[in-house]
């Protein structure tokens, strides 16, 4: 039951190439796979998220992670943006998956899905000149706020990198409330191609999350809320009325955290 359900996961990618490859065929040039790979790679996302629900995409997002991270730390050439990537699978698979699903996230899966849409009807069966990655991306920037298109440009146009971590956590009971005491740590980078990294100002809305023990003993998300970072160490106060088990930063990895093991922390009690 809590195994990732790769035959679903797999199947609803394939079928979502009739769309996004078979439909829409992007010119021959740097990041023309992130409208076919990437895409289907989120479609299968949704797929899995409307069948099992947004609770079992923790682990597939940490999955995408773990590959993610690999793929780049084995690159003997050159690491591109998602945008411009060169047919390389760790980034048009693994990037993609959470770059999209990130974007969803933040801009909601109707203006997604509304972009996808306008795109489909703009360039399916359409013959040269055939669209490039930046066409595609210009449709996902008409949906966003212009007070998060850093944030865009952070998921597809830069290589961005976090080190988040969850340095303490701890509980008090009053009654039949729970008070969590949160203390996180938050920094963002950019890499270049060859990885090397700057400090970049944080200007970000990132999810801290609380759990508690399901009746199977897996850990349950009970709370889940975007808060504002603009400073590299933070507290938080939350009350949930579950007994809590686990709790910290980007609970969910939908950001991609060069560590991602500590991004939550143990309560205890």
């Amino acid at each position: 039951e809590s195994d990732i359900d790769m035959a679903f996961y797999v199947t609803a990618h394939e079928v979502g190439h009739q769309w996004w490859g078979h439909q829409v065929c992007g010119a021959n040039v740097q990041g023309s796979t992130m409208m076919v790979e990437s895409m289907a790679q989120y479609t299968a996302l949704m797929v899995m998220e409307h069948e099992y629900g947004s609770s079992k995409m923790e682990k597939f997002l940490k999955y995408e992670m773990d590959r993610y991270l690999r793929g780049r730390a084995s690159e003997n050439k050159r690491e591109l943006p998602l945008v411009l990537n060169e047919n390389q699978q760790y980034i048009h698979y693994q990037k993609g998956s959470l770059a999209f699903y990130a974007l969803k996230d933040y801009i909601g899966e109707n203006a997604v899905n509304k972009a996808c849409s306008s795109f489909l009807k703009d360039y399916a069966f359409r013959d040269a000149p055939y669209p490039i990655a930046n066409d595609f991306l210009d449709y996902l920037k008409k949906e966003t706020p212009d007070t998060l298109m850093t944030t865009v440009g952070d998921l597809f146009e830069r290589i961005t990198l976090f080190n988040n971590k969850t340095t303490d956590a701890t509980v008090k009971k009053n009654g039949n409330i729970y008070t969590v005491d949160l203390k996180v740590e938050c920094a963002k980078f950019y890499s270049d191609t060859i990885g090397r990294e700057k400090n970049a100002a944080l200007n970000e809305w990132i999810d801290i999350g609380v759990y508690t023990k399901d009746k199977e003993g897996n850990d349950s998300l009970i709370y889940i809320s975007k808060r504002y970072f603009n400073k590299p160490n933070q507290q938080f106060t939350i009350n949930v009325s579950a007994k809590p088990s686990r709790a910290g930063i980007d609970p969910m990895h939908k950001l991609i955290d060069r560590d991602p093991e500590d991004n939550t922390k143990e309560i205890l009690h």
